[in-house]
Parts: structure tokens; C-alpha cells; sequence
């Protein structure tokens, strides 16, 4: 029974970033127009809408299919791991990590194969203008949230089963 409630929790802190995320991605798809950018939260943060067609500042433009697969593959992959990672006890931190990565994966993932691009849409004001330029969606910070998460989870004692 605590397998199951463990594995219900993670699997909705999941599904709750790919629902907050995809909620916003149609807010900004519907409500922005692509190179407006408009100031938030005291400046600190700018709001835009931008398609990104690969991966990563857009690497893999020209071969979106195959980024798109990759990106299946690799969410698919973290499903398993994050699903293997039940028969151990403990590994909380870990499993807090891939469910974060595996949200933020199956979002962006899903924009890959149903829209054909990525909808990012915050970016810093910064001095820097190639750092400026760059553009993330909430699915992009519980990526690299998650992965962090994931290496402390998995760096200390070993899991028992």
C-alpha cells in the first residue's frame, strides 16, 4: 500500500507540471504575439512567445523528426528508471527528480510531436545578449530542477530493497 500511495504522489507531481505547463504554452499561444516581449515581475523576468523547432537553442532544427523521437525515447527511458526506482526503499530526493524531469519531458515532448515546435516563453533581462535571447518554459527549469534533484538523490547511500 505505501508502494502504491509513493508512486501515486510522484506520478501527480508529474502530471502537475505537464498540466501547469501546457496550460500556460495555450495561454501564450493564444494571448502573445511571437517577438513581443513584455516585463514581469518587477523586471526581473520577460514574458514572450517563441517557437522552438529543435531542442536546446534550437539544435536539431533541420532534423525536427528525429528530435522529436529522441525525445520520446529518452522520456521513455526516465519512465522506466523512475518506475524501477520503486522496488527500493527510500530514494525519495531520486524519485522527486525523474517525476519533475519526467513532466517537464513528456510536455515539451508532447509540443514535439503534436505541434511540431517547443512553446517557450520566459527569458531574463540580462546585460548579455546571446543570454537574453534564450528562451524557457516552465518544463525546461523542472528539466534541469529534476536532474539536480536526480545526481543528490542518487550520489549518497545506496537503496536497499
Amino acid at each position: 500500500m505505501v508502494i502504491i500511495m509513493a508512486i501515486l504522489g510522484y506520478t501527480l507531481l508529474a502530471v502537475a507540471v505537464f498540466v501547469l505547463d501546457l496550460l500556460i504554452k495555450n495561454h501564450v499561444e493564444r494571448t502573445r504575439v511571437e517577438g513581443e516581449e513584455e516585463a514581469a515581475c518587477g523586471g526581473r523576468i520577460l514574458l514572450r512567445r517563441y517557437h522552438n523547432k529543435g531542442a536546446f537553442l534550437n539544435a536539431g532544427e533541420r532534423k525536427r523528426g528525429l528530435v522529436a523521437v529522441l525525445s520520446l525515447v529518452l522520456t521513455l527511458a526516465a519512465t522506466v528508471l523512475f518506475l524501477m526506482t520503486f522496488s527500493f526503499r527510500g530514494n525519495g530526493m531520486l524519485r522527486a527528480g525523474l517525476a519533475l524531469l519526467l513532466g517537464g519531458g513528456y510536455s515539451n515532448t508532447y509540443d514535439r510531436l503534436v505541434r511540431k515546435y517547443v512553446v517557450d516563453y520566459v527569458s531574463f533581462p540580462v546585460k548579455n545578449k546571446k543570454i537574453r535571447n534564450i528562451v524557457f518554459n516552465i518544463s525546461d527549469f523542472c528539466i534541469m530542477i529534476g536532474a539536480l534533484l536526480m545526481v543528490i538523490g542518487s550520489s549518497g547511500e545506496q537503496p536497499k530493497r
